[in-house]
């Protein structure tokens, strides 16, 4: 805890020409700027840098460019793969983990160590890695890179602790899952084909134990060979040469039939008493044309033959369909018996599983589910009712269903609006999916202690917005709205899409959202801004649009003495200030030689419309055409609930629109703002006709488009050229001709517009992409009738204040260092029905500087934090109080003035991947992490902090990463997260009888360890393999949590495998002493039978 007490005699303030802040501001980074004035501050600040942890907590979404999909059917988990290396592993809802390969590497194949709470990924840097379960946080245990050969199939069968190793070159490995070293013994291509065959065989694309005896091994070589290896012999009992290429291969659970999926989309079903041929060919959708051939196929890239003890055999496979169907959707074909069912799919397979009851494969499959990985989807399929109907998904896979342009995150939200947007959003809900339950159920799941209504909100580029509930490390959809609904459908060739190849005219550019009033915001491409309002009814509306022009225009000449000549606002009470360089509201303007004068992108319906209750539209506003020229993006947004009022800029202007009376109240240039307090010397101003490229906001793509560092510049003012960093010696910069000032952060609030104003009132402040701040005076009517009535009247600009370029983010404390919160209005339900006892008035909770001081007028502190500086003023004098240079090779991306822990700190994120924190109102860096090292646009366009310690960013085009950088949150997070692993007795198998057992081969006397054991198989090659020791052993364990927390869980996750080591012993006992017992009775017989024989009868 540190004590700051600043006291400032007689400071001075800057001259009465120009209100600059002392340039004494920027002298030196993160120093605390002390001035003299009577007044004395006292700000007790708590955080300290033991208060900060960074790290990662949980990802949401769709595993992006999936490769691989894995089950364990005890645990009942699952395990998906990625082409980035990363590795998702789902159970039960709340029970979602992220892993990721340090190399980065693809996933090639997953094999679960079934009920074991352990995972084998092989990647495609040939390497083999043993991922431990059994602890919330999963990591390597051990991994094994092969040097000499690429891996391309892996086996594990169930209860063995060897796995199977296939490779390019043909080749069949063995290692030891224990200590993951390589087994002497090895199956080599040229010994398992014959000699007399003269080509390879290709590379090993199957792998299994025959059902029938565990010492019988099938390799599939891509080239069509087939070959059953006896282990113990050291021989091939069989080969098969089959003259089409093989992709998989599946057993019938008794071990006498196997079936073959092949290149030419047929499957071969082989009998194991003939092999020459095989005993089945069929071409599940190769239709025999009028000249007698069959259709060409598809390749069939899997298929799984699964056994039912109901019913006929299930053989399931993908692909497989005829070439000459143009527009095809891949397909999963589900034969049954006689019946063929084709699921048509959204997008390509890209792997598939059979959920079956039994883990042992010499038994009964009986299968209920097929889970099917797709390309940009997830489902899982009913197998068990005729239809084949899927399971509602519990996961949220659908983040992406159209690509995410923008996203919003509220921590700590009012706990009724989670219900309430539920409520809404689950009578939109399809229907149709399984009864059942959602078979993947594994893993444990609870609530934590340190749980708080969170919302995410993601914008995306149709148009539509979606409600997240992200409570307590979850992901629920609540309520999704759709803009494009408000506008008519623009005909092709026509409108915005049509002049800038837009291919996305409603694309969701930024949101606005206030929890208390309800009221949302949203701003689109096409430079529209929709606001919504809330309602518990459906309504009949008609909606109002409102039209502005906002753009510069090419006559308009600024020099020094024109601007000092032009006032910059009109008399008090002009809904539209007329100036030299602005424009009144023209709705629906024509010129009589421009069609693209004066319209807006997009059509707003006229009609009456009926709206569903939910998220209402009560106003849109549209930035018009100007000769041809498309309006700018528009680049800032704030709205405030209690003064009924909405602020908008691009680069051209601001525009202030009050939407309780649906007027326009200022409309006016970036120039304009200044008056005579312009701090740049203007030379000749003619701004660029540039048509500003739309399509960025939508390419959310894996292209990892990284932020060029050299440039420096804000993705918010592109065409900006950073003044200050040129010439900060002179005393007045100048500004190139092409220039364009953008506004790029607004916010309102309770401040004071004037030095001389003795009690805050309502303001607007502006901050530009030049780093200047200006604070707009409003004057608004407290009365309900006279507010609804009177017009609100805006008042001359205040205070310009300069930092190192553009301003980002706005916060007010008051003078105790404590977060002044936005008046806002509380929700009241317009369409609900009229009570004449309690008649409908607005009712606003304000949150003034002087409400928390001792006297009134006693002022309050701004913080302002641009792309390179932050700044803390004391209101009203505004002086400077603190300044921090943040970076100077690098910018800021996204700023937010946030609370942790009963205080309040600046969270600043920038281009080159570092975050940090700094402490209010002194600026002392708290944290700087450099947490990635480099940032494409994609995650500049999408992260954002919010309270309690919480950030988010799309990590890829389909998942959001969720960070925490409180260390309380991150010392909890062991208990947040869900438990992968829970003790389940393995199911016994099946008791065989008698006869079967005699005569079914010896598959439960086979000994692994007795053939692939150093003892007998020696050692491998060194060359061959390298093993790396992991950092997830027991022995070595680094679980997030340290201290008495990291100890507790290190013993009890040795004390879980103590005990499972303990019951496995006594179960071998128990088997032992079944065994011995077995074999006296079994003597005692045959001395009795042989009692009374003489030597001569034996």
């Amino acid at each position: 805890m540190k004590k700051f007490r600043k006291v400032l005699d007689g400071l001075t303030t800057s001259s009465p020409g120009g209100t600059m802040g002392s340039p004494s501001c920027g002298s030196a980074a993160g120093t605390p700027t002390a001035a003299p004035t009577p007044k004395e501050i006292d700000v007790q600040e708590t955080l300290v840098s033991e208060n900060f942890q960074l790290c990662k907590t949980v990802r949401h979404g769709f595993p992006y460019q999936p490769t691989s999909l894995a089950f364990d059917p005890v645990q009942k988990i699952l395990a998906i793969g990625s082409r980035s290396g990363g590795v998702r592993i789902l159970g039960r809802p709340g029970v979602d983990c992220y892993c990721q390969h340090e190399s980065g590497a693809a996933v090639l194949q997953l094999q679960f160590l079934i009920n074991e709470g352990a995972l084998v990924t092989a990647c495609a840097d040939d390497t083999l890695h043993l991922w431990n379960l059994r602890q919330r946080r999963p990591a390597v245990l051990h991994s094994l890179k092969f040097n000499r050969e690429r891996i391309t199939f892996c086996h594990l069968p169930f209860q063995s602790k060897w796995l199977y190793v296939g490779t390019e070159r043909g080749n069949t490995h063995i290692v030891n899952i224990e200590s993951f070293i390589l087994s002497g013994y090895v199956i080599m291509w040229n010994k398992a084909i014959e000699l007399s065959t003269k080509t390879h065989p290709g590379p090993v694309v199957h792998l299994s134990d025959s059902p029938k005896d565990e010492g019988k091994l099938l390799i599939g070589f891509e080239g069509g060979t087939i070959v059953q290896w006896d282990l113990r012999a050291k021989k091939a009992d069989f080969r098969i040469y089959y003259d089409e290429a093989i992709h998989s291969v599946s057993w019938h659970h008794e071990g006498k039939q196997f079936m073959c999926s092949h290149s030419d989309g047929s499957l071969t079903l082989w009998n194991l008493r003939n092999t020459t041929k095989p005993f089945q060919v069929t071409f599940p959708h190769g239709k025999i044309q009028k000249d007698g051939r069959k259709e060409s196929c598809k390749p069939i890239l899997k298929v799984e033959y699964k056994t039912s003890r109901s019913s006929e055999p299930f053989v399931i496979f993908s692909g497989g369909l005829s070439y000459d169907k143009a527009g095809r959707r891949p397909a999963l074909t589900i034969m049954h018996g006689k019946a063929i069912t084709v699921l048509e799919m959204d997008y390509p397979i890209v792997e598939f599983m059979v959920l079956c009851e039994t883990p042992y494969n010499n038994e009964v499959q009986d299968p209920y589910a097929v889970v099917v990985l797709l390309e940009k989807d997830f489902i899982v399929v009913d197998l068990t009712q005729s239809n084949f109907p899927v399971f509602e998904n519990p996961y949220p896979m659908d983040i992406h269903e159209s690509p995410v342009t923008c996203t919003a995150y509220f921590a700590d939200c009012p706990p009724d609006i989670i219900p309430i947007l539920y409520s809404i959003g689950a009578k939109n809900k399809k229907t149709g999916y399984s009864h059942k339950e959602w078979p993947i159920g594994g893993g444990t799941w609870t609530l934590g202690s340190h749980t708080y209504p969170e919302i995410i909100i993601t914008g995306h580029a149709d148009g539509s917005i979606k409600f997240w509930d992200a409570s307590a490390f979850t992901l629920q959809m609540l309520y999704k709205l759709k803009t494009s609904k408000v506008f008519e459908k623009p005909k092709p060739g026509e409108g915005r899409a049509a002049e800038l190849g837009e291919e996305d005219p409603f694309a969701v550019q930024m949101v606005s959202w206030c929890p208390h009033s309800r009221i949302f915001c949203v701003v689109g491409i096409s430079a529209h801004i929709i606001l919504y309002r809330f309602s518990k009814y459906d309504a009949n509306t008609q909606i109002v649009s409102l039209e502005v022009r906002l753009q510069c225009e090419p006559e308009d000449i600024i020099t020094p003495s024109e601007n000092e000549n032009n006032p910059c606002f009109s008399e008090p009470g002009s809904h539209s200030p007329q100036t030299h360089h602005q424009h009144p509201v023209s709705p629906g303007s024509r010129t009589p030689d421009g069609a693209k004068d004066s319209i807006p992108c997009l059509k707003v319906k006229d009609k009456m419309v009926r709206v569903p209750p939910g998220y209402q539209s009560d106003l849109v506003i549209q930035l018009l055409w100007v000769d041809g020229e498309p309006p700018q993006q528009i680049t800032s947004l704030d709205l405030n609930s209690a003064y009924g009022l909405l602020a908008f800029g691009n680069c051209n202007g601001l525009a202030v629109v009050d939407y309780l009376q649906k007027t326009v109240i200022l409309c006016i240039s970036t120039l304009d703002l200044y008056g005579a307090t312009d701090p740049y010397q203007r030379l000749t101003r003619s701004p660029r006709r540039n048509r500003q490229s739309t399509s960025g906001l939508t390419e959310l793509t894996d292209n990892q488009q990284s932020i060029d560092m050299e440039r420096s510049k804000s993705p918010t003012s592109e065409s900006r050229e950073n003044s200050f960093s040129r010439s900060r010696s002179s005393s007045v910069s100048s500004i190139d001709r092409d220039t364009k000032e953008a506004i790029t952060t607004l916010q309102f609030g309770e401040s004071y517009g004037r030095k001389s104003d003795a009690l805050p009132t309502p303001c607007l402040w502006v901050g530009t992409s030049l780093g200047v701040v200006i604070l707009i005076p409003l004057s608004i009517p407290t009365d309900h009738e006279e507010r609804m009535e009177d017009p609100v009247t805006v008042g001359p600009s205040g205070a310009v204040q300069m930092l190192k370029g553009s301003v980002l983010r706005f916060g007010f404390l008051d003078c105790n260092g404590a977060l002044i919160q936005s008046p806002y209005e509380v929700w009241r339900d317009l369409n609900a029905p009229e009570d004449p006892d309690r008649p409908r008035r607005r009712k606003l909770v304000h949150f003034s500087p002087s409400s928390s001081q001792d006297a009134f007028g006693e002022g309050h502190l701004a913080v302002v934090c641009s792309e390179r500086q932050a700044k803390v003023f004391l209101m009203p004098s505004q002086s400077c109080l603190f300044v921090h240079n943040i970076t100077e090779s690098s910018f800021v991306l996204r700023a937010d003035v946030v609370s942790l822990c009963n205080s309040v700190c600046l969270a600043c994120f920038c281009a080159n991947g570092h975050v940090m924190t700094l402490s209010l109102p002194s600026l002392r860096p708290l944290m700087d992490v450099n947490y990635l090292p480099l940032t494409d646009m994609r995650i500049a366009r999408t992260f954002c902090f919010t309270n309690e310690g919480q950030a988010l960013y799309l990590s890829s085009p389909t998942e959001i990463q969720r960070i925490t950088y409180s260390q309380e949150m991150c010392d909890n997070l062991q208990e947040m997260l869900g438990e992968l692993f829970t003790p389940i007795e393995t199911p016994e198998a099946q008791n065989r009888g008698f006869l079967k057992g005699f005569f079914g081969g010896n598959a439960h006397t086979f000994d692994r360890e007795e053939l692939f054991g150093e003892a007998a198989a020696g050692k491998a090659s060194r060359s061959l393999a390298q093993h790396i020791p992991g950092q997830g052993g027991v022995e070595g364990m680094k679980v997030a949590a340290s201290g008495a927390v990291g100890e507790l869980a290190r013993a009890r996750i040795a004390l879980d495998e103590r005990g499972q080591r303990l019951g496995e012993l006594e179960e071998r006992t128990a088997l032992m002493m079944t065994s011995a017992e077995t074999f006296s009775k079994h003597a005692h017989e045959l001395m009795l039978k042989c009692k009374d024989k003489k030597w001569y009868q034996f």
